[in-house]
């Protein structure tokens, strides 16, 4: 199945059962937070136990931990008012900017 960023954000608002869903950018901030720690552990956990080797299984805990991470960017952005498509939009063209402008490395928003 293929969706656009627009789709999956609309979808992943019928899955919104939090405190004050609709009006509560904290809650899906945290969630954010804590299931990219996930994807974080399970990589570390690559690292620990399969010597760095991404096999089929290691890869499949991590995009299930991905799509967390995805539907928590959606449901923030919803929060903010903010289009994920726009979002992701805005984002490619910042980083091409850069990318045009020798700044792809480094550190600073503003580069």
């Amino acid at each position: 199945m293929t969706l656009t960023f627009r789709e999956y954000q609309q979808r992943a608002g019928d899955t919104a059962h939090y405190p004050d869903a609709g009006h509560n950018p904290i809650y899906p901030t945290l969630g954010l937070a804590g299931e990219a720690g996930e994807v974080a552990e399970k990589v570390k956990k690559v690292l620990r136990d399969n010597g760095g080797n991404f096999d089929a299984a290691a890869v499949a805990a991590i995009q299930k931990e991905l799509g967390d991470v995805l539907w928590y960017v959606a449901r923030l952005a919803a929060e903010l008012g903010l289009d994920l498509e726009q979002v992701a939009a805005d984002n490619l063209a910042k980083l091409a900017s850069r990318k045009a402008r020798g700044a792809i490395s480094g550190s600073g928003d503003e580069r």
